[in-house]
């Protein structure tokens, strides 16, 4: 399993696979809205991370964008608004760990009401 994975699922207290389509679906988020430069150094600083993208569930029924969208979609997951935030800032933190810090920071500034979860 992902080191990442394995942490949030932990840390966070949900199932590993639920924790797997939740940072899968926040990273392809970071891909879609965050500038694409940083976010690549970001990706490159989480091990897996296409895996995990391939992972998410796709779109589906989300009625809107932008970060509600994205907490929509986490929610049809059966996460609630803390596990939300639990899993956003444990795979931040992960990314800043393993030397993406400056890209998070402007990935996060770069995207409106993100800050608000990490």
């Amino acid at each position: 399993m992902n080191d990442l994975v394995s942490r949030i699922a932990t840390n966070v207290g949900v199932d590993p696979d639920v924790a797997a389509k939740a940072v899968g679906a926040i990273l392809e988020f970071l891909q879609s809205e965050g500038p694409a430069d940083k976010v690549q150094e970001m990706m490159a600083a989480v091990p897996g991370a296409a895996d995990l993208i391939a992972q998410a569930p796709s779109g589906g029924m989300m009625s809107m964008g932008g970060v509600m969208g994205l907490g929509q979609k986490l929610m049809g997951m059966g996460l609630g608004m803390g596990e939300i935030s639990s899993v956003a800032k444990e795979t931040m933190a992960y990314a800043r760990e393993n030397g993406a810090g400056d890209s998070i920071d402007e990935i996060v500034a770069s995207i409106p009401g993100l800050s608000q979860f990490v």
